[in-house]
């Protein structure tokens, strides 16, 4: 099985577990919280069927990577994605595409190192720009709800997780539809296998403050993202990142009455945006725009 070794604690080797499928203009696919690379199944499929290689992996903690506890931050995080990147050695440019936690690696990666070898940006249920209520960001969400969130997961994460996947695809609303029960299941099972310090750990990275990152992203990003998303508000953050031109490049397509993981449950939409986005000429979007995109209930 292909892993990448990015560290070690203790006696043991920090690994990242990657897929590589496919062939064509690569796309680095990663993941949100709490799923692994697989949770990217109905966007890699089109994606392949259209001629592009999808290269996707577990976050540390997560999937088949190694659960270790140490490295969850935004800055390990993005280290670990480079060396993937350094490890597949790519000889053409790549499109950096992240869900939820995912689109943080992607923004920090960018921040950090640069878009060189890189030639656009996909981010699917933003975190950026910064989760937290601040005297500087009083968009923020107060700590004290973060605070929470970790006080549930200590007292019992897999009822934490019950709760969560409610809101992660609004059930109420669009099970059983657009989500099945099975569906949940198989995110609550994935989530359940991960590692339980990691599963604590990254609630504390959602509250990174990607503001210095966002204006050194050079390249075209596309951004979509749910209207209805309860666990990333809309308002909270791609519509900051739209109203505030905190990327150069922008285009963002809200996706009218979606939750948080629009990718699972309207993939038509998600994924239409998505090839219309790649088969852009680079540099050939609008400056900072929006394209609608209005689905069924």
């Amino acid at each position: 099985m292909p892993f990448v070794k990015v560290g070690t604690e203790n006696s043991a080797d920090i690994e990242i577990h990657y897929r590589d499928h496919g062939s064509g203009k690569p796309i680095i696919l990663v993941h949100g919280y709490p799923l692994d690379g697989n949770s990217w199944e109905r966007q890699e499929r089109v994606l392949l069927e259209h001629g592009y290689r999808c290269i996707s992996y577990d976050r540390r903690g997560f999937g088949r990577s190694s659960q270790p506890t140490a490295g969850y931050d935004y800055d390990s995080f993005a280290g670990d994605l480079k060396a993937v990147m350094d490890h597949i050695a790519l000889d053409q440019e790549v499109v950096l595409a992240g869900f939820s936690m995912g689109t943080g690696e992607v923004t920090r990666y960018l921040g950090k190192y640069g878009s060189a070898g890189v030639s656009k940006a996909i981010l699917l249920g933003v975190i950026p720009p910064f989760l937290l209520e601040t005297a500087d960001n009083p968009k923020g969400v107060p700590a004290s709800v973060f605070d929470g969130i970790k006080q549930a997961i200590v007292a019992d994460r897999y009822a934490y997780f019950d709760a969560f996947f409610a809101d992660f695809y609004n059930t109420d609303k669009l099970a059983p539809q657009r989500i099945s029960d099975a569906a949940v299941r198989g995110s609550f099972n994935v989530a359940a296998a991960a590692s339980p310090y990691a599963s604590y750990a990254c609630v504390d990275t959602w509250l990174t403050d990607f503001r210095g990152d966002l204006p050194k992203i050079d390249v075209p990003t596309l951004v979509v993202h749910g209207t209805a998303d309860r666990v990333l508000p809309f308002e909270a953050t791609a519509a900051r990142l739209r109203d505030e031109k905190l990327i150069a490049d922008l285009t963002v397509v809200p996706i009218e009455n979606g939750p948080h993981n629009i990718g699972w449950t309207f993939p038509d939409e998600t994924n239409a945006a998505i090839l219309d986005f790649l088969g852009r000429g680079a540099g050939a979007g609008s400056k900072s725009t929006e394209q609608a995109a209005v689905s069924s209930t």
